[in-house]
Order: C-alpha cells, then structure tokens, then sequence
C-alpha cells in the first residue's frame, strides 16, 4: 500500500444534494448522537449496577449498548464537524480505520442480533432449560464469536478495498469512508472488489436476518399455545418490537449493498438511518420501558434528579 499509495487524504463532500441545510441538520443529529450516547449509558449503567440485570438477555443488551455507542461514534463526529463548517479532509489512515470500524461494528452488529434472537428462542421454547443452555461459558463463548467474526469481516473487506492504488481524485461523494464511495477513486480495475465486497455484505445480512425471522417464528408458535391471555400478549408486545428494531438494522444493509447502482442520496438516508436512528430506538425499544431497568436506575440516580415513572 506504501509503494503505490500517492493520495495522503480524502475530502468527504457530504450528504449529498443537501446544500444549505447544514444548519438545520446539525442540530437534528446532534440531538440524535446525543440521545445515543445517554441512553446507551444509561443501558450499561442499570447492567453493571444491578445484580438482578445479570442474566444472559441483559448480558447481550450490554453487549448490544456498546455497539451502539461505538457505532454511531465511527461516522457521527466527523459528520458533525462537516455540518459546523469545520474542515471536510480526513487522512488516508483515517479514512481505512473508519471503514474498518464501521463493517467491524456492521457485522458484530449481525451477528449480535442473531444471538439474541436465539437466545429469546431458548428462554421461550425451553424454559425450564434455559439457565442450563445459557450457562456464562456459553454467554460468554457467544459474545467473543460476534465480535471476533466481525473483525475478521472487516479485515477482509478492508484489505480488499485498500490494497488497490489511490493515485487520482480524493473527493469521496459522501459523508463518511465506505466501500462504495472509496473504491471509485481507486487507480485500478474495481469490479472483484465491489463484487466481493458488495455480495459479502449483502448476503451476511440476509442470511443473518433469515436466522433471526426463523426464530421469531418458532417463537411465535411457542407463544401462540400460551393459555393466558395477558401472558400471551406481553409475549407477542416485546417479540414485535424486537423485530422492528431488527428491521431497521437489517433493511437498510440489505437495500444498499444488494443493489447494483444505488442512488447517492437514498443511500445516505437509508445509512444515517442506520448509524443515528436505529442506535437512539434500540435502548427504548429493548430496556428503558422494562420495569426491572428502571428500578435499577432508580437505584442508581436519586429520583429528584432523574425521574423515572413506572407507566
């Protein structure tokens, strides 16, 4: 990459066609990337601080927390400062690093969902196993692979995407460095490139979400031979929220990378979609409506300063 390597930085020119709302847009995703930040910490916060959230569900939702934070942190920054009027320029290593992290988080993030969908499975088609299958070796073991397999993904992708010579134009048509705003700046035939890479995103996500709906649905058969009716929709509530949030992880890698022109523009919302609207829902979605986490927070902050009513 040294011998052939002559650019030093790149350019991000931004969201695209959204000249002269800068102003407007930086303060909507401030407030997002902000409510981000709280909320995820106040997910590992209640977590760590109370022995009745360690369990394996809470476990992955800590797992889940972190993700969050780290991955919204990857692209948010450096957008916020395009928005401010600061400069645009990112170094070469700045740019691979924020490629990297962005598919290493990208695919923990699937695999993370993934094992959390099997283990709602268990807890739900074998409950008086659960605390046996689900042991902390195995908890433990799981979590390792996610975020293990997802460096080995990002390896890979950035390898690819890097070893090819950057002698030209620098401008990335973007907001941030990702696969298909880099590789046409390269000096060199990009189609094994934008074929592996593109295919390798497109169908782990596929497959990693057919998983999770092959899940739900032998959850929802489990649920469905509930014989109370409360039960039974309490069960029904908290599987189709988790589903929503998985959509909303899921659909817009699988719209992106799957397509083979996609529009600059579509992509940029279906992305920032992704990176600051899905990581903002996730702690309301999973943790901040659970009674048990509030009473944790509770314990935590005093109530005067951070009022938290059961609903």
């Amino acid at each position: 990459m040294r011998n052939h390597t002559w650019v030093t930085e790149f350019i991000l020119l931004g969201i695209p066609e959204t000249q002269g709302l800068e102003g407007p847009l930086l303060c909507l995703f401030s407030a997002l990337y902000l409510c981000t930040l709280l909320g995820n910490v106040l997910i590992l916060t209640a977590i760590v601080s109370s022995p009745r959230l360690h369990t394996p569900m809470y476990f992955f939702l800590g797992n889940l927390s972190i993700f969050d934070l780290g991955f919204s942190s990857t692209t948010a920054p450096k957008m916020l400062c395009y928005l401010s009027g600061q400069t645009q320029d990112i170094s070469f290593q700045g740019c691979v690093a924020q490629l990297f992290f962005y598919h290493f988080l990208g695919c923990t993030e699937c695999f993370l969902y993934t094992v959390m969908a099997c283990d709602r499975f268990v807890a739900i088609c074998f409950p008086l196993r659960y605390t046996i299958i689900m042991n902390h070796r195995v908890c433990s073991a799981l979590a390792t692979g996610t975020w293990m397999g997802g460096c080995v993904h990002a390896t890979i992708l950035t390898s690819l995407t890097f070893q090819l010579p950057y002698c030209g134009p620098n401008q990335v048509g973007y907001y941030f460095c990702d696969i298909p705003a880099v590789l046409p700046l390269a000096c060199a035939d990009t189609s094994r490139a934008q074929r592996v890479g593109f295919t390798n995103v497109g169908l782990l996500s596929l497959v990693c979400f057919s998983l999770i709906l092959a899940s739900y649905t032998r959850i929802g058969i489990s649920i469905s031979k509930i014989r109370s009716k409360e039960g039974k929709q309490r069960a029904f509530s908290t599987c189709s929220a988790h589903l929503v949030a998985i959509l909303c992880a899921y659909g817009p890698v699988i719209i992106i990378y799957l397509q083979r022109n996609p529009s600059p523009l579509l992509g940029a919302v279906i992305q920032i979609l992704n990176n600051l609207v899905t990581p903002t829902l996730n702690p309301l979605i999973y943790s901040l409506r659970n009674k048990d986490v509030k009473s944790a927070l509770k314990n935590v902050f005093p109530e005067r300063c951070f009022p938290l009513e059961n609903k």
